[in-house]
């Protein structure tokens, strides 16, 4: 397949010609067409593949063909990024791929002035890639609004919510239009996108280019097994025995970035840092001086996980491992990019053990090791393969029991949908589509999802009865009124029988969240005026 079967225009053929794109990755062959018809899409990708491409290049034909050009202060398209860095890489890619269309993109994020932002912003922009913080305080001061928005796109919508952005993209998400196309594209997929996914799409294609949470397969992956004292004296040893040109090193601090690069610098190694407490200008700068071959070792934080596009970077050591597994993923995507081949290496100590045992389980697989003469771990690293491969192994057993179990307590029926769901989650490679927890049930909930506990008496919840009210289907308002803020911890939101509990995905707004409250509030005074006559 090539890119002139997927329906683009001829500018952007001749555009992807000059950057060397001859065939287009898998999820850009799936994820194209339906951006293109203007469907709302579920991806997931691993990192590398070509997500960006895969929803910018239809975005920008949609732009060029629909011929409208932005008003002043307003938006066409927004793409909200969890990091600076994916922001920038975002935006160059837009430019990048737009050379030859007509639009007007600009970057917002934290760290630096706002004041170009603002003034971009007040011509109005085709494209607008932010963080979240960022497009907040841009719409506190009234310089953005949402009157002609088509599209957003949520890129590594996972990593947002890992770093705390959920109440940020509620405010953002419940003031843009209804009407609108919604792309949701990350790497990883945990439940919590899933909740998400159901509160914002509309009728989404679902695609998934990659098994989930699995590293390229192109990543050789292995671990040296040390001790925490003598791991910068390892790194040492083998950036002189291996005489590796580049190295992205991953460590678990700011303090151990800025100590490791101190250290690095000490014994003639060129080294930089990127991490949350650098300025945004030092460390665009830091990256670049990297990608031109300038420094030799670039040592960074979480913060830079993703976001960071380094053609051909041959090796990734994750000095400290991750603290969250789906972490590891991210990191070791650096290299390995695009089908090229890459090494991703783990200095691991004895404190590490249960972060290694997460990541072998989210990985599914064990990671290989091996010891360094000199540099063995006097404190044994305790051994995960055993524990990965009973797991493996034992998998179909307690499944069948679990389902079983919920056999003899629900019909048949029921207990055949309990094996299915275990089926799914032994298997991987499982398409998203035939998940069941894709398929709400008649409260618009995923039935895989935490549910409220019952009240005593069941009398018809507001939502449900403001709709009966209105006419509408009370599963379609349910639905719609879904949300996927958790409640803070100790203090569920709401009271009564009736309020969510602790860790469950709770709803406070969503699509359509302001037309149901219309509605809700026409029908209480229809109601009122009824019983006023009677």
């Amino acid at each position: 397949m090539n890119f002139d079967s997927l329906g683009l225009i001829d500018p952007l053929i001749r555009m992807l010609a000059t950057v060397g794109y001859t065939e287009p990755t898998p999820v850009q062959q799936q994820a194209i067409p339906p951006i293109l018809e203007g469907r709302d899409l579920l991806a997931a990708a691993q990192t590398g593949t070509g997500k960006t491409a895969g929803f910018a290049i239809p975005l920008l034909q949609r732009l060029a063909t629909e011929g409208e050009r932005a008003a002043p202060g307003t938006v066409r398209i927004l793409v909200l990024t969890p990091t600076r860095e994916l922001a920038e890489q975002v935006f160059e890619s837009f430019r990048s791929y737009g050379r030859n269309i007509p639009m007007r993109a600009f970057v917002a994020y934290g760290g630096v002035p706002i004041a170009p932002q603002i003034a971009k912003l007040r011509k109005g922009l085709d494209v607008l890639v932010a963080t979240p913080g960022r497009l907040l305080d841009l719409m506190g001061q009234g310089e953005v609004q949402f009157d002609q928005l088509q599209t957003v796109v949520l890129d590594e919508a996972d990593r947002m919510l890992d770093l705390g952005f959920a109440n940020d993209l509620e405010q953002i998400l419940l003031a843009l239009p209804d009407e609108k196309q919604t792309l949701l594209f990350s790497a990883t997929f945990p439940q919590v996108i899933r909740d998400l996914a159901q509160v914002l799409l509309d009728d989404p294609v679902t695609i998934q280019a990659s098994p989930r949470n699995r590293a390229a397969a192109s990543v050789r992956q292995w671990a040296i097994t040390t001790d925490k004292r003598r791991k910068a004296p390892l790194l040492l040893h083998l950036l002189r025995k291996n005489d590796w040109p580049q190295v992205l090193v991953f460590v678990k601090t700011r303090k151990g970035a800025d100590v490791l690069v101190e250290q690095l610098q000490e014994q003639g190694f060129k080294a930089d840092a990127i991490h949350g407490d650098r300025a945004q200008h030092v460390r665009l700068r830091a990256l670049e001086r990297f990608k031109a071959g300038q420094v030799q070792l670039l040592v960074a934080t979480d913060v830079a996980a993703r976001g960071l596009d380094i053609e051909a970077l041959p090796l990734v050591v994750n000095f400290d491992l991750p603290t969250v597994a789906e972490d590891y993923v991210h990191r070791i995507g650096r290299t390995g990019r695009a089908g090229m081949e890459g090494e991703a290496l783990s200095l691991v100590c004895a404190d590490e053990a249960e972060p290694l045992r997460a990541i072998e389980k989210l990985t599914r697989q064990v990671l290989p090791r091996t010891e360094v003469a000199g540099f063995e771990a006097e404190h044994r690293v305790p051994d995960t393969a055993p524990a990965a491969k009973t797991g493996a192994k034992a998998g179909a057993k307690p499944a069948a029991k679990g389902a079983a179990k919920s056999g003899a307590r629900a019909s048949g029926k029921d207990g055949a949908k309990h094996g299915d769901q275990a089926k799914l989650n032994a298997d991987p490679n499982q398409p998203l589509s035939a998940d069941p927890r894709f398929r709400t049930d008649g409260d618009g909930r995923y039935p895989g999802a935490p549910a409220a506990p019952k009240p005593a008496s069941k009398p018809a919840s507001k939502p449900r009865a403001a709709h009966a009210a209105a006419g509408k289907p009370a599963a379609a308002g349910a639905a719609r009124t879904s949300g996927f803020n958790a409640p803070p911890q100790g203090r569920p939101r709401g009271a009564g029988p009736g309020a969510a509990p602790k860790g469950a995905v709770v709803v406070t707004g969503g699509r359509g969240a302001k037309s149901i409250a219309k509605a809700a509030a026409k029908a209480t005074a229809r109601d009122t005026g009824k019983r006023g006559k009677r």
